[in-house]
């Protein structure tokens, strides 16, 4: 029999341990472009308050200054504050962060028109949209798009870690060969049952949110905004491209979406129309948009290849 060299399972774990622990350290490395987008970062948030210098005054007014002030500070939004600046600017990259704060801000724009023109939500400014939210969109999706990136280092790593775990109580078993036919045979099986679980969980997550938005949506079915909505919803969940990470997209975006949403709708910044706080489909519909402006910025991706390509072949016959 062939000997296999497979690690003690307490050697392996160390091993797998260290591993994982360098690989989501890395995702925090601070370099050239982490500056840059700090920096615009902070400017945008200068100039909102700089512009709408009422609206912090009057957040400002609440707080005790000559009291015990740390008892009046919002420790949530802070919270957050920060949370988004360590994750946006953690392996910052300008060229590939530039595409999805352009489709991220251009999209929280079509979105909070829907909303706060069907009156699906308002802020307390009665503005319809308000200018100054829409900053928070491409930061929440740079933070979110960063989530992803953790999200999807665990996961394979788990997997990783069964995969090992199923051969080595095989081989203990007796129930691998000496050439590992067995494993060989198994191993499309576990791919295709893999793969199965992903669409099952996909198609189960995607249909439930989008039954949970038609009931939710239903007061505004006679405006155009909505139909354009639902058809956009209806076809980016039916044309799946990766499924998996579709599912880790849509599961940090609700994360997020939970705070920033407990966030607003508790201060009254925005109220919707049921007055929960929050609603739970304004916390899944964050999810949702992660994964719009991810398939966009994929969608970009390829047409541009396309026609970077198709313009390298004339040159090429010229």
């Amino acid at each position: 029999m062939k000997k296999t060299n497979i690690l003690p399972p307490s050697q392996d774990k160390k091993r797998d341990d260290l591993s994982l622990w360098r690989q989501v350290v890395s995702l925090f490395a601070w370099n050239r472009d982490s500056k840059i987008l700090l920096s615009i970062f902070f400017l945008t948030i200068g100039l909102i308050i700089y512009v709408w210098w009422p609206l912090a005054e009057e957040v400002l007014s609440y707080i005790d200054w000559d009291g015990p002030w740390w008892l009046y500070m919002d420790w949530l939004l802070i919270g957050i504050f920060l949370f988004m600046s360590i994750a946006i600017v953690s392996r910052a990259d300008l060229g590939r962060d530039s595409l999805t704060i352009i489709i991220a801000a251009f999209g929280g724009l079509v979105i909070e028109s829907w909303g706060t023109q069907t009156n699906l939500w308002h802020y307390y400014t009665a503005e319809r949209p308000p200018l100054w939210i829409i900053p928070a969109w491409p930061i929440a999706t740079l933070t979110i798009n960063r989530i992803v990136l953790v999200l999807d280092i665990l996961t394979k790593k788990s997997k990783e870690n069964a995969d090992f775990a199923r051969r080595a109580n095989a081989r203990q078993s007796n129930l691998i060969g000496s050439e590992t036919a067995s494993s060989q045979e198994h191993a499309p099986r576990r791919g295709i049952s893999q793969v199965f679980l992903l669409k099952t969980a996909y198609w189960i997550l995607f249909t439930s949110f989008f039954a949970l938005m038609l009931t939710f949506v239903a007061p505004t079915f006679d405006k155009s905004y909505t139909s354009l909505s639902i058809l956009l919803v209806a076809l980016l969940i039916i044309t799946p491209t990766n499924y998996r990470i579709a599912l880790l997209t849509f599961v940090a975006g609700a994360g997020l979406g939970y705070f920033l949403e407990l966030w607003g709708t508790t201060r009254e910044c925005w109220t919707y129309y049921t007055f929960e706080k929050p609603p739970f489909f304004a916390i899944l519909a964050h999810g949702m948009a992660a994964v719009a402006f991810w398939r966009t910025e994929l969608l970009i991706k390829m047409l541009w290849l396309r026609t970077r390509n198709t313009f390298s072949k004339k040159e090429k016959m010229i």
